[in-house]
Formats: C-alpha cells, structure tokens, sequence
C-alpha cells in the first residue's frame, strides 16, 4: 500500500466507491522498459488521446453521491494531458485527497504549487536508478534523469515530500541503498520499491532474464523491511505481498498493509471507458462501459465482474493465495494481474505462486492444509 492510502480516511463501507484512478493520457513521453500498460510514446507534436475535461467533470459529480473521497491521476503521464491545470483544479473544487503518479519530467514549479494546494496532496516520483546512465536505461529518453530531480525539487519547494519509486530489476538492483540516500538528499517522504510485474513490456523483461529471481526478491524484500529500513530517517517500503512482511512492519502506522483496497476502488481510462485498472489497456475483459453512456452507478452496483469480485474475495481464492493466513489481508494482491497472466480472477499472483514453487514462501503463513 502507498503512502497516499493512509493520508485520507477509510471508506464509510465496503462497495462505497471511494477511490478513483484516472488514466488520464494514452500516450506517454517516455518509454520505460517495464511498464505493465505500455502506452504509447508521444514526442514532439505527435498527441494520443486523452480523456476529455467535461466527463472528468461529470464523473467526479456522479461519484461524489458513491462516496468518492480521493482521486489518483496517473497515466500514460498524467502530466502530458492537455488540460492538466483544469483537472488538478476541479479536484481542488471537489475537495477531494489528491494522489498523483508521474515521471517529474514535466512537473514545473507553477504545477507543483498547484498541486501543494489540493487537499493532502501526494505524489509518486518514479526513479529508477542514483545516476543518469541506469535511470534512463530503464527510462528509455536521455535526459530524463536530471529532468525527473528538477520535477522532485519543485515538489520539495512547493511543500511536498514525494515518493520515489524504484523498479527493482537486475540492471538497478545493486542501486537500491544509493537511491534510498539520493531520495534523503532530496527531501522526499519516503521511497517504494516495485516489482517488474509479468505484463505488457514487464513481460517480455521477464521472458528476457532481465528480472531478478523468486529467491532473489524474497532475499531482497527481507533486506530492505529489516537493514535497510532501519537505516534511513524516511519510510521505505517493498511491494512483496503481504505473506512476506514481519507483523512489526505489517501493522505499524508507516508499514502498509499490502492491499490495494479493491473494493473501494475504480479505474478510468484515457477514453473515457470505466475498468477494474489501467490494465483494461491491456486486457478489455476488465472494461465495464463508458462515462459518455452509462451511469456510473449503474456500472459500480451492476458489473457483473465487480459483483463476483465482491462476492467472492478472498474465499474462491486458488492455490497458495487460497490457503494462505494473509489472504483476508491480501485479498489476492492484485487480481488484474492475475486475470491477464491466467484468464481467471481467481489464480493465484505471481509472486507468492513462483515463491511456493522454489519452497520459499513463509511456512508461517501457510493453513494447515498448504502445510500438509
């Protein structure tokens, strides 16, 4: 979980609809390496689609009556939308928590002031290397290594202390301790480390070896949440799923919780298309219908998939996601991952599925029945 779920308050009930994540562009301008939605790259006067300012606007007055109560812009590059300025400031208008998550490329300081100005702003800074040559490896455009510290700058002066985010592959991972210092150095709140999910062009990294081993993330992860934690005056946090955190971390008002709140949550597509997440780019099985016909309410009572989502978490869960003591807690970790790997909801995820396999996921965890 982000640090931006624990700035606002928890939905009033479970199918309140109080988080949505806007993908606001289609077209991206850089071209990361592992991007699990893979837009497209957009330089110079070459523009992709980008969701239309009018149904942002009717979208938030319809789900303000579902119990909205925060907002995450993200892409593509949630900077590159024409009209950006608008929709930060109708956010601010609805007096929404504002949660935003960008490459800095684009963030000037008069954006960065805006955003200061939203209700319990937080921002994500994806980083993912301590020095130009292994950021913009990953990153894909040169330059945007000094771009991206300038973006992080002007949060830190408009009063915001970001969020790094790291990509944890084998071209960066010995960059990790370094980043967290580089992150320090910056004034940044705290630092995530993610995994290459096994989608999109994260995929094909997979695929190419370009990925660390199951044995070598849950080594990782077991560094990072005691040594590397303790080290450091700003929150670190590793997207393991929960199985794999010590409870002192798990529970603590800084160690998150692991899940992605499912059941508050809904995406919007740069089209206009209502989806479980971004990954309805990539999956159109996860697309529930569109804000320019259907009713938002219709679309969040009535979905079939988000009905059986509902009725089924966590108890259909298959595998070791099914017996595992966290899987109230996990509730799968993340089912579009899961659907766009197994065709099925219910499959367990990836990583807690390959780390029972190589009998390196934590006995403590299992039920009785995975045990034996």
């Amino acid at each position: 979980m982000n640090e931006s779920h624990q700035r606002c308050p928890a939905a009033k009930n479970s199918y309140s609809l109080y988080y949505l994540y806007f993908y606001l562009t289609e077209g991206c301008n850089l071209a990361c390496r592992h991007c699990w939605i893979a837009p497209a790259f957009q330089a110079g006067e070459k523009l992709y689609p980008s969701l239309e300012v009018d149904l942002f606007r009717s979208i938030l007055v319809q789900a303000k009556a579902l119990g909205l109560g925060a907002v995450k812009l993200t892409g593509g590059e949630p900077l590159l939308h024409p009209r950006i300025g608008e929709i930060i400031e109708l956010v601010k208008a609805e007096d929404l928590c504002f949660t935003m998550e960008t490459n800095g490329v684009l963030c000037t300081a008069e954006l960065a002031r805006l955003i200061a100005s939203c209700k319990n702003p937080f921002v994500a800074v994806s980083l993912d290397g301590a020095d130009s040559e292994t950021h913009e490896w990953v990153r894909g455009v040169e330059g945007s290594f000094s771009q991206t510290l300038r973006g992080i700058q002007n949060l830190v002066d408009a009063g915001i202390r970001p969020q790094v985010i790291m990509t944890v592959m084998r071209r960066n991972r010995g960059q990790m301790e370094s980043l967290v210092r580089l992150a320090e150095s910056l004034g940044a709140g705290s630092v995530k480390f993610n995994l290459v999910q096994p989608t999109a062009r994260g995929e094909k990294m997979h695929e190419a070896g370009e990925t660390l081993s199951i044995e070598e993330l849950v080594a990782i992860g077991r560094w990072v949440e005691t040594t590397l934690t303790s080290s450091s005056s700003i929150r670190i946090f590793y997207g393991h799923p929960a199985a794999f955190k010590p409870q002192s971390r798990m529970f603590a008002p800084t160690g998150g919780c692991g899940t992605c709140g499912i059941f508050g949550i809904l995406g919007v597509l740069a089209d206009g298309s209502y989806a479980l997440c971004g990954i309805g780019e990539q999956v159109p099985d996860l697309i529930f219908g569109h804000a320019a016909k259907d009713r938002l309410e219709d679309v969040w009572r009535e979905s079939p998939v988000l009905k059986e989502i509902r009725e089924g978490l966590p108890a259909r869960m298959e595998g070791i996601c099914g017996t595992c003591l966290m899987r109230r807690i996990c509730l799968g970790s993340c089912l579009a991952q899961n659907y766009y790997t197994h065709k099925r909801l219910w499959a367990p995820y990836w990583f807690c599925d390959r780390a029972e396999r190589a009998g390196v996921f934590p006995e403590t965890r299992k039920g009785r029945e995975a045990r034996g």
